[in-house]
């Protein structure tokens, strides 16, 4: 379901796969993250680290009844503290997506699918 934007001059209608690399490019910005993984681990092979190209398939968008719901898989970096990383993450694509499209995020999920050296 695309997201509708009205202005003036018109409309414009942003799809989910452009939120989700927004939201995956955002959260790559983040310190302790090492990459963003595949959403579909039986499929892709466990915590498969996706490049830049792929940031989409590691992302989930969702419309539920109270909002904008976003889910994020991710690998974090060894040694640093994943509940920081995860807030990080969290506050940075919620501001990122207010900023660009004027969005208002309910809720940024994060779901950490693996551990890996810097």
């Amino acid at each position: 379901m695309p997201i509708e934007l009205t202005y003036e001059k018109g409309n414009v209608h942003v799809s989910d796969q452009v939120v989700a690399v927004l939201a995956g490019s955002a959260a790559l910005d983040c310190y302790g993250l090492v990459g963003m993984s595949s959403r579909k681990q039986f499929k892709d092979g466990i915590s498969e680290l996706l490049g830049r190209e792929n940031l989409s398939r590691g992302v989930e968008i969702r419309y539920e009844q109270d909002g904008l719901h976003i889910d994020l898989y991710i690998i974090v970096s060894y040694g640093t503290k994943i509940s920081e990383v995860a807030h990080n993450v969290q506050n940075r694509v919620k501001y990122v997506l207010n900023e660009v499209f004027g969005l208002k995020v309910d809720f940024v999920n994060i779901i950490v699918q693996g551990v890996r050296g810097a």
